[in-house]
């Protein structure tokens, strides 16, 4: 059975992506870091740490895959940057689509706990 191959727009990952990995990074180095220091019980604590690692590891995950689209597809992105309108769509292997996807879900979940703990 062929798999449908997937796609993400130049613009999307430039005005979209980045700035939300960008914001994720920042998410997990000073909210989390924060709430793990102000956790009043140690089972709250070690919650909130090991939340912090696993969405270290996933970013760090995202990011090598996606380093690869940047890398792979540089002249195309860079087009978009100089002008919006020279959008095109890229192709994602296997390894990037997983990282788009994976990027997607875990902004969610981290909005979600960030709006939780507000």
């Amino acid at each position: 059975m062929k798999q449908a191959s997937a796609s993400i727009s130049a613009y999307e990952v430039i005005y979209d992506l980045i700035p939300k990995l960008n914001t994720m990074k920042k998410e997990v180095n000073t909210t989390l870091k924060v709430t793990v220091e102000t956790s009043k019980t140690a089972a709250q604590k070690a919650r909130y740490e090991s939340l912090q690692k696993e969405f270290e590891l996933e970013l760090m995950m995202i990011r090598l895959n996606l380093e690869h689209l940047l890398n792979r597809y540089e002249n195309e992105l860079e087009a978009v940057t100089q002008d919006k309108r020279r959008d095109v769509y890229l192709s994602l292997d296997a390894h990037e689509a997983t990282a788009v996807e994976s990027a997607k879900a875990l902004y969610q979940r981290l909005q979600a706990l960030t709006q939780a703990e507000r």
